[in-house]
């Protein structure tokens, strides 16, 4: 290079700082970018999401690209850096060209170009990939070569990196992603989201009815007490069973019971164990989301919960998971839990035992373990390891609860103090 004039080393000099820094800002652009956006970019026909999506598809490659590209120039730099040091000041102009171009290539190559980056990826990224991928064909056998002895390292090491996708998440870090959507998606369609991601962590014995609060007719009852549960009857399917729930016959529909009814001829024990549809059973660990593709695929609407032993647990129904999603489709509080709590002009809330704690929580905004018993009165005994008498006073996940009233073997009623549901809220 001695017979190069110093001004002319200066311009290149300049040239590979240049070139320095758009190897740099590549580098922090391409893996700065919005995964999940390139994706639906590319999928929507933009080109410059396609070329940076095919570079990334292979970062070892791209990361390789860029590296060998930025130590190059920056070694080439560093070389012109040091003759025009020399010219300049002889043996010290080493020392001078070293930390100048130190200090040059950290502010102007360096932090400068990955800032901008940063702050504006798919600009730099999109610009970028038309070098980038005019480089990487012509630099491809050294850019393998490279690699080549990278990713046999890699591989003594234990370590594979052909074909990773570090862009797959899990639930866990999709809810992070749902959570701190903020504006960009309504709060309610949040919910439902969230609700979505929660359905594997929640099983249909969480959901279900009580065994005791199923609508169910004995059919070995006399016809006429038979005629007036149909009439009766709040609910659109009633279980039929003989002398035992466990015993179950079918599952009737009120309105084909209404329809023979006024078809008086065909009215009878007979005809109605005929009309029931037959009994679909559900074990009681079976997550909500595989109950909603089982309801799906079979074509069902609502199923009986068994036990390990074939006993009838609970009733679920598919409006039981889709409220568990959307919400309640009449009011805020389920109509059941509704009946079973009670406001008092004190402030204090009088709640029956047998309220189901998932239902309190998503309510009234509490934070119940739910990890335990499904009953306010099971979670109580669970504390208290014992059947307690009345008027036993006891704190439960923050709130007071006074033990109004207990008989056969349960807590049939519990008073919330206020005090504890002002700091609840």
């Amino acid at each position: 290079m001695d017979d190069i004039s110093t001004g002319v080393l200066f311009s290149l000099l300049i040239l590979l700082l240049i070139i320095s820094g758009y190897f740099s800002g590549s580098e922090t652009g391409m893996m700065s970018l919005n995964r999940y956006k390139l994706r639906h970019l590319a999928n929507q026909g933009h080109r410059g999401a396609k070329r940076v999506e095919k570079l990334l598809s292979r970062p070892d490659r791209l990361i390789g690209l860029i590296l060998i590209g930025n130590n190059l120039v920056n070694i080439l730099a560093s070389a012109i850096a040091t003759i025009i040091g020399m010219r300049l000041y002889g043996d010290l102009g080493v020392a001078i060209a070293t930390g100048a171009l130190t200090l040059v290539v950290l502010v102007f190559s360096e932090v400068t170009p990955k800032t901008l980056a940063t702050i504006y990826p798919e600009r730099v990224s999109y610009l970028s990939s038309l070098v980038l991928n005019v480089l990487m064909k012509v630099l491809y056998p050294l850019v393998w070569f490279v690699n080549g002895i990278t990713n046999g390292f890699l591989l003594l090491l234990g370590l594979k990196v052909d074909n990773m996708d570090s862009s797959k998440l899990n639930s866990a870090e999709l809810r992070t992603i749902v959570d701190e959507a903020g504006g960009l998606i309504p709060r309610r369609h949040q919910d439902m989201l969230l609700s979505i991601l929660d359905l594997e962590n929640v099983t249909v014995e969480d959901l279900m009815v009580p065994r005791s609060d199923i609508a169910a007719i004995n059919i070995n009852d006399d016809w006429k007490s038979i005629t007036r549960q149909l009439i009766h009857s709040a609910h659109g399917r009633i279980v039929l069973y003989r002398d035992t729930i466990d015993e179950v016959v079918g599952m009737l529909r009120v309105r084909e019971a209404y329809r023979l009814m006024m078809e008086k001829n065909d009215f009878s024990k007979a005809n109605l164990l005929r009309a029931a549809d037959e009994v679909y059973f559900i074990p009681e660990a079976t997550p909500l989301n595989t109950q909603l593709l089982k309801f799906q695929r079979n074509k069902e609407r609502i199923g009986l919960i068994v036990d390990e032993y074939g006993d009838i647990q609970g009733l679920i129904t598919l409006e039981d998971i889709l409220e568990e999603i959307v919400g309640e489709f009449t009011t805020s509080i389920a109509p059941t839990l509704a009946e079973e709590v009670t406001s008092q002009a004190d402030g204090s809330l009088l709640i029956e035992g047998s309220a189901n704690i998932r239902d309190l929580n998503k309510s009234l905004n509490w934070s119940l373990p739910t990890d335990g018993p499904r009953t306010l009165n099971g979670l109580i005994l669970e504390q208290l390891e014992d059947i307690p008498d009345s008027q036993l006073s006891i704190e439960v996940a923050g709130h007071q609860m006074v033990i109004m009233d207990v008989s056969d073997n349960m807590i049939k009623l519990v008073k919330i103090l206020p005090t504890t549901l002002k700091q609840a809220g």
